[in-house]
């Protein structure tokens, strides 16, 4: 999914390019700042986004937004009615993704409660209106438990011992949390972005005789980076 992402990235890029250069030499007389030209900043990003292995909630949310307010400036719809509809909408499709959410991720669901029930020994960290570090060097990783209330919270994995499948619960409530993971793990996500979301900056890709570390994410005008 992130190569997919990256090639359409670079996609967009050469188009773009294509277009400036080709009108430049008088080839091409493409306008590329058309009436709601804008929108595509909102639009493209939105798009690429959805093949993201991360929830894709809030990315459907502003593609749909970002494809509307096009048809606005387009005079197709009309601003006045959307404007009332667009708070509805979000409200509606947040719905839609707490009702629907655990159908889409059942076997993560699954796995999730089960190392939520066997790991009772996890670490705990709590940030509140502060900020937290710890480096898990050369120590066996057993789980974790991350709160980050107005505050950062920053776990080094990276060269931690992780022998088994580990389940590391984060709540980024206007916070932030930061997780250095090696590169010898899986990673698996469910998150529940609200204003906020999940980052996985990882290159890991999956490997079925390596253990996987289980991110399950809360996000409330929040982040979690998984680095």
């Amino acid at each position: 999914m992130k190569k997919i992402s990256s090639i359409l990235w670079g996609l967009v890029f050469i188009v773009v390019g294509l277009i400036i250069g080709f009108n430049a030499m008088g080839i091409t007389n493409i306008n590329i700042f058309f009436k709601g030209w804008w929108t595509l900043f909102i639009i493209v990003p939105s798009f690429i986004d959805l093949f993201k292995n991360e929830s894709k909630i809030w990315n459907i949310i502003w593609l749909v937004i970002g494809v509307v307010l096009l048809l606005c400036t387009r005079d197709i719809l009309s601003f006045s009615i959307i404007g009332k509809l667009i708070f509805p909408f979000i409200l509606v499709m947040l719905g839609l993704s707490f009702i629907f959410k655990d159908l889409f991720h059942a076997k993560v669901n699954e796995k999730i409660t089960k190392l939520n029930s066997e790991r009772a020994d996890g670490e705990e960290f709590c940030a509140t209106f502060g900020g937290v570090k710890s480096d898990f060097k050369g120590q066996e990783f057993k789980g974790a438990n991350i709160d980050s209330v107005f505050g950062g919270v920053e776990i080094d994995l990276s060269e931690a011992i992780i022998n088994h499948d580990e389940i590391i619960n984060a709540s980024a409530i206007f916070g932030g949390i930061d997780i250095k993971v090696p590169k010898n793990v899986n990673i698996k996500i469910k998150s529940t972005p609200i204003f906020g979301g999940v980052s996985n900056k990882t290159k890991n890709g999956f490997n079925e005789s390596l253990p996987t570390i289980y991110i399950n994410a809360f996000c409330l005008f929040g982040g979690v980076d998984i680095k």
